[in-house]
């Protein structure tokens, strides 16, 4: 016997854990039971049938069932009932194969035993076996449904998005007087809600006489689904009525409340808010509490540029899985925080021996995308294919994107031609952008129509991807030819990231008139983006009564963007307009705008160096400063070959 020995168990390893000493008990349980005098008594048998069912034991319900058969029980209605139910939550997937076998036996079948078929279906994700069962049920042997039965089939409705057999559930219920029953109004309830039909929803919940929280959590999730303008006011009038109806939020209901909380001051006040009541109430921090709400709280403060309150979340979390750790690191990618995600990707394999998921991989791949970090992108993608997950298709989209913008395409297009995975609209796009990046237009050209060959509608993200690639590379008129292509003859409706990548072509080269008349006759409001790439234009061809057109409009547009008084200010300076330049200046004091500096870094030997402009706090700021005046030297042609040799050997 060990004394003083501790076992250290993580994550999925505790479930296991967990799992396999239940399920020692269960068979000393099993043996105890089935030694008995009492072997063939069907209390003793629907005993066992309830053991085995509640470990999920198919290896103890075929010893039910042979000992139900050797008894002569097989007809019994309790015990056929059960053991199909048994039959159906066995093992990993269920068994309905030998649930329908027990139920095709039953001489006499009851409307329980409809139902336990029916339901074994439905936990199974058969809805249309469920659905036909319930056919049967009700037009070939005539027997009416109860309550539980409207119930299921409304979820396996739900599910398969039937709205037609759901609303003749719904009429059924109304017939029968079960109506009125909380739990088939509740699933009538998610039915219409999942079927987007949210007049529906809201007329089914107007009538019911007794509501619970799910009911209310069903209508809050549907006014959170609508896109109306009025649907945000509306939903906090709802928060309120639950109250005053007396039924307390719970965790689900706070869940489908965060994700709304962002954009403006007013909806991240409600976040806060939401907050303090989850603290109040004891719905937080706590073993057991729900692992869902801990996440939305963690992307709701990310998403608000809160990142040390959501890592406060985060720490105050006592059992985290793998669900957390993907919302923080997600957190921190979305902050830009990026050598902090990769830190906590490392910890949460390390410390907490946590094995990260798909969406984990997903979520850390920008960070290696933004920060260069081919080695680290190079590990991710070695663990995904360790653990044989490397065919997922938003895995390997994130990798194409990461190899392209890490400046190896050759990786990008292996993957992309890779028949393991099962390439969608966004790995279309995603290496269409990879060639535009690289320069390469004429690729992404091609790739694109080869796309349209095969079927795939292009989207807004395509088609600024190959856009842009046109304008990077100067093929107007293959840029213009896809733009009318898409709009036309597709349906692609112009957005003002198109409508920027067409001005920055049309600009580029040379045709600023007609770039300024596609302005004027956009189909949306031109914004920030489309008279940026007017006012480069008009720079690149120096034309100043353009330049100064757009700078003015972008003011307008953006009044506490610096870079835009910056330009202008600098315009001005070229023109010695002197007086504009004082005015523009005096301006960015009075409303305290401050030019942030421009940034750049780079990786070596694991390690990222950061430069700012005019930085010269580097330890190795001299060297670099040296190194510069020698480039620009020897770019002028005055420049001394011998001197960048020896300072590369430093």
């Amino acid at each position: 016997m060990l004394v003083g020995r501790r076992l250290k168990i993580n994550g999925s390893d505790l479930s296991t854990f967990m799992f396999l000493r239940l399920s020692a008990r269960a068979a000393i349980a099993f043996r105890s039971c089935s030694s008995t005098s009492e072997l063939g008594s069907p209390f003793h048998l629907l005993h066992l049938l309830q053991l085995s069912s509640n470990h999920r034991s198919l290896r103890f319900v075929r010893q039910c069932h042979a000992r139900t058969t050797s008894s002569g029980l097989t007809q019994n209605p309790f015990l056929a009932t059960k053991l199909l139910s048994a039959y159906a939550v066995a093992g990993e997937c269920g068994h309905m194969i030998e649930s329908q076998l027990v139920f095709d036996s039953a001489r006499e079948k009851s409307v329980f035993l409809w139902n336990s078929l029916i339901n074994g279906y439905v936990k199974n994700c058969f809805y249309s076996s469920a659905l036909g069962i319930f056919d049967q049920m009700c037009n070939v042997f005539c027997l009416l449904p109860d309550d539980f039965t409207l119930a299921t089939v409304s979820k396996a409705c739900a599910e398969l998005g039937d709205l037609r057999t759901g609303r003749m559930v719904h009429s059924k219920s109304i017939q029968l007087g079960f109506i009125s029953d909380m739990i088939v109004a509740n699933s009538l309830l998610a039915m219409y809600s999942n079927g987007g039909q949210f007049g529906e929803t809201r007329k089914v919940f107007d009538e019911m006489p007794n509501r619970n929280a799910g009911s209310w959590n069903v209508l809050i999730s549907s006014y959170a689904n609508l896109s109306s303008c009025n649907s945000d006011k509306d939903l906090w009038g709802i928060i309120r009525m639950m109250h005053i109806d007396g039924v307390k939020p719970d965790a689900y209901t706070l869940s489908t409340l965060l994700p709304l909380c962002n954009d403006n001051d007013q909806k991240w006040d409600y976040g806060r808010e939401i907050h303090c009541y989850a603290v109040k109430n004891g719905l937080d921090f706590f073993v057991g509490s729900d692992v869902h709400l801990h996440c939305c709280l963690i992307h709701m403060y990310s998403k608000n540029k809160r990142l040390a309150v959501a890592r406060r979340v985060f720490d105050r979390v006592r059992c985290k899985n793998v669900y957390i750790w993907t919302a923080i690191i997600s957190g921190y990618v979305q902050n830009e925080d990026f050598e902090g995600a990769l830190s906590l990707f490392l910890e949460m394999q390390v410390r907490d021996g946590i094995k990260p998921n798909k969406v984990s991989l997903v979520s850390l791949l920008p960070a290696c995308s933004t920060l260069a970090g081919l080695f680290a992108g190079k590990q991710i993608h070695g663990f995904a294919i360790r653990n044989e997950i490397e065919s997922d298709t938003p895995l390997c989209n994130a990798l194409i994107d990461m190899y392209a913008k890490c400046g190896c395409l050759a990786y990008a297009r292996r993957i992309f031609y890779d028949n393991s995975f099962m390439r969608d609209t966004i790995s279309w796009s995603t290496m269409v952008s990879g060639y535009g990046l690289h320069g390469m237009a004429k690729e992404a050209i091609a790739l694109f129509y080869e796309m349209l060959k095969l079927g795939h509608e292009p989207d807004m993200v395509t088609v600024v991807s190959v856009l842009s690639a046109c304008g990077k590379s100067g093929l107007t008129n293959d840029g213009l030819a896809i733009y009318n292509l898409v709009t036309n003859s597709y349906g692609v409706r112009a957005t003002p990231e198109m409508c920027s990548c067409l001005v920055d072509i049309l600009g580029k080269s040379g045709r600023l008139d007609e770039a300024l008349e596609f302005i004027r006759g956009m189909p949306v409001e031109a914004g920030p983006s489309v008279w940026g790439a007017f006012m480069s234009a008009s720079v690149l061809h120096g034309n100043v009564e353009m330049q100064e057109l757009a700078y003015r409009i972008l003011l307008e547009l953006e009044p506490d963007n610096p870079s835009n008084y910056v330009s202008l200010s600098n315009l001005y300076a070229s023109l010695k307009r002197w007086d504009m330049v004082s005015k523009l200046r005096t301006t960015m004091k009075q409303r305290e705008i401050i030019k942030t500096p421009g940034c750049s870094w780079i990786s070596v030997n694991g390690r990222t160096h950061y430069f700012l402009v005019s930085d010269k706090e580097h330890l190795c700021s001299h060297w670099v400063y040296e190194m510069l005046d020698n480039l620009v030297s020897t770019m002028t042609g005055t420049g001394c070959s011998q001197e960048m040799e020896n300072l590369a050997d430093c």
